[in-house]
């Protein structure tokens, strides 16, 4: 009879860790709410960060509240009596500077794992014990001769993010395990002449350096390494988009240029340098055989609609239709009518489309679309639902297009063959998130305000200048000038003492305005009534308009020259950018009130700052993400891109560029990475994008 013995598949990369010795099904299931079920994905678990723990302070200079690491020889060992859990194990130590206590609580298994005579690594507070300054042990490592590193105590430590039911010590001794066997295994992505030539560590060595570094200078050039790899990646799947692009056939839309003409005649101002340059850039895009992809930026009021304007009037001269996509019905609306204003005298049709219509109306104006009769379409998502279709679309303007999804803009696109696109926002972006969430669009700037646009004057004042700011309000009102007064809420909570905006709006127009006409305008109106609203203010018969942020982007009323922001605090500091851009708009000196109550946070007082010192809408972009970060800069994350693992945006600015110079360099030579030497780097980038290149080329 034949003895039969089981025997372990050897352990891989794509191991579950549940194989993994040591591991089993109860730690695996909580490896596995961290996103860790392999080898491979551990080894990429990265620390949040690493604490030096490699500086020991003697035992008799401990001092109570202090985070110390010790090191010294047990000499005793003191468990608490059977029964007495609450009490701690108390360790007695020797080093150079003479004896001291370290206190383990709740762990008294520890005493059973430590012996007289071995040296030991501990970490902890120190804290006054029984008259005795005594070192409380967060972690500890016995050291004995031969020994590897010490990954606990006398290093420099990685601390992970880790979740219920998994304490750091098993799972930095579970990842220094795991790092140690399989690191090497991990296939090296990058060509050897990229290496070389950016100076970067190889993968295997950055990931031991990543989690357990010997010397600082190791652990700053693994981060390095890694945060290369996050943004080659990136702009490699850009880089591949953008040379997909150019090798497109789309629509080629050379107008003769009557219509155009015409067009420009009718505005009553120049376009400035800044616009007429990125006109040239559009319209160069839309002449060409392949389909344009381009990122309008421009801070508020700089002109972004009327270059919009002008595309859409060559895009029918051409004898297309241009669709206009945005992201409220209240600013359709807004578009509706600049759209109108320039393109209707000139024989272009132009309607509107939003989900607010009625039925039968909506089905009239799907079936004027549909047959070409229409021009020029301004509509809100409902432009990309399937009923929706085109006789012959060629420009697609997507508008605060941040607002919208990855899959909306596709659908939108998807609308017609191939058409150019022309995404806008004003919400400046700094040119490492532009680079980042935009890197196969090419960008345009409008970086000047139109002439006679003065500066508005921003000031933060507190709640003991409620009076003074309201006399300043009537005396501006009195100069025949109007007045937004912003909140935060529609109606009041009893969870936030905020004051809600209908409230306030009662008690201006009763108690502090009497003889003049307070408007509200909030979210929650009918679209009737926040147009007859919008109109009422804007023909001068409403001096001061109570809202909420529902004003922030896209309503034009030059003659109002004041901001009031009612508790400023609460507003992130786009928000407050895009609220004090609707004044400024007139020839008259116009100014924002940042009004505050309360001890402001750090944050809240940094916001408020950054609005005082300028108006620059880039630098109050910078200011934005350095206080948000980048995966909440635009209040939801973008989907379709891939995330990275180490790099930051702000602290590896200038990897980013190296990172984009070297996927221009790779993607010249070898488009789309078919060479034997790119064959990591193709690997790594599909599993990284998982099937999204396709998507994200919508902007």
């Amino acid at each position: 009879m034949t003895e039969t013995r089981q025997t372990r598949a050897p352990v891989g990369l794509g191991t579950p860790l549940q194989y993994v010795k040591g591991v089993g099904p109860q730690r695996a299931t909580q490896l596995a709410k961290k996103g860790l079920t392999t080898v491979g994905d551990a080894l990429f678990h990265l620390p949040l960060r690493h604490e030096d723990r490699t500086r020991f302070t003697p035992l008799r200079a401990l001092r109570p509240g202090e985070v110390a690491t010790c090191s010294g020889v047990v000499i005793g060992l003191s468990p608490p009596p059977p029964g007495r859990h609450r009490q701690p194990l108390a360790i007695v130590l020797r080093d150079e500077s003479g004896y001291g206590t370290a206190t383990v609580f709740g762990r008294p298994w520890v005493a059973r794992a430590v012996q007289r005579g071995q040296r030991l690594i501990v970490h902890g507070r120190g804290a006054r014990y029984k008259d005795k300054i005594s070192l409380h042990v967060q972690e500890w490592e016995t050291v004995d001769a031969g020994d590897d590193e010490p990954i606990h105590a006398g290093a420099l430590v990685p601390v992970y993010s880790t979740t219920e039911g998994l304490p750091q010590q098993a799972l930095r001794s579970l990842l220094w395990r795991l790092v140690e066997a399989h690191a090497h295994e991990v296939d090296e992505t990058l060509p050897d002449a990229v290496r070389a030539r950016r100076h970067l560590a190889p993968l295997a060595d950055a990931l031991r350096g990543a989690h357990f570094p010997a010397s600082e200078a190791e652990r700053v050039a693994a981060l390095r390494r890694l945060a290369f790899d996050d943004f080659l990646l990136l702009q490699l799947g850009f880089a591949i988009l953008r040379s997909r692009t150019t090798r497109q056939r789309g629509v080629s839309m050379r107008p003769r240029g009557e219509l155009l003409a015409r067009l420009r005649a009718s505005l009553p101002f120049a376009l400035t340098p800044a616009q007429e340059r990125v006109w040239d850039d559009i319209r160069g895009d839309m002449a060409a055989p392949y389909p344009m992809h381009r990122l309008l930026q421009g801070d508020v009021g700089s002109g972004k609609t009327v270059v919009a304007a002008l595309a859409v009037c060559a895009a029918v001269e051409a004898g297309y239709q241009a669709a206009v996509m945005a992201p409220t019905e209240i600013l359709a609306e807004q578009h509706l009518a600049t759209f109108r204003r320039l393109l209707e005298p000139l024989g272009i049709k132009v309607t509107l489309l939003t989900s607010g219509l009625k039925a039968k109306e909506r089905a009239t104006r799907r079936a004027a679309i549909a047959s070409g009769e229409i021009g020029c379409v301004i509509g809100t998502h409902a432009l990309v639902q399937e009923s929706v279709e085109f006789r012959r679309l060629g420009l697609a303007v997507v508008d605060e297009q941040h607002r919208f999804g990855v899959h909306q803009r596709a659908r939108l696109k998807g609308k017609g063959e191939r058409p150019d696109v022309l995404v806008m926002t004003a919400t400046p972006i700094p040119r490492t998130l532009a680079l980042t969430l935009y890197g196969d669009l090419d960008v345009s700037v409008i970086d000047e305000l139109p002439p006679g646009r003065k500066p508005v004057t921003t000031v933060a004042r507190t709640e003991s200048k409620r009076a003074a700011i309201y006399a300043f309000l009537r005396e501006q009102i009195a100069d025949g000038r109007q007045v937004y007064v912003v909140y935060p809420l529609v109606e009041e909570s009893e969870l936030v003492d905020l004051k809600a905006a209908t409230d306030m709006a009662q008690q201006l127009q009763r108690e502090v305005f009497p003889e003049l006409v307070v408007g509200l305008l909030h979210g929650r109106l009918a679209s009737e009534d926040k147009d007859a609203i919008m109109r009422s203010f804007k023909a001068g018969a409403i001096h001061v308009l109570v809202a909420t942020t529902v004003i922030e982007v896209g309503i034009d009323v030059p003659n109002a020259s004041v901001m009031l922001i009612e508790h400023a605090e609460r507003f992130g500091l786009s928000q407050l950018h895009q609220l004090r851009g609707r004044v400024g708009r007139g020839p008259w000196k116009s100014y924002c009130i940042l009004l505050t109550s309360g001890r402001l946070g750090e944050d809240a007082e940094r916001r408020v700052a950054a609005m005082v010192e300028t108006n620059d809408g880039f630098k109050i972009a910078e200011v934005d993400l350095q206080l948000r970060g980048p995966g909440e800069f635009f209040g939801t994350r973008q989907s379709g891109l891939p995330e990275f693992r180490v790099a930051d945006l702000l602290r590896d600015a200038a990897i980013l560029e190296e990172a984009r110079r070297e996927a221009q360099t790779i993607t010249a030579e070898d488009p789309e990475l078919r060479q034997p030497a790119q064959r990591g780097l193709r690997q790594a980038l599909l599993t990284r994008w998982r099937g999204k290149l396709d998507l994200a080329s919508v902007g």
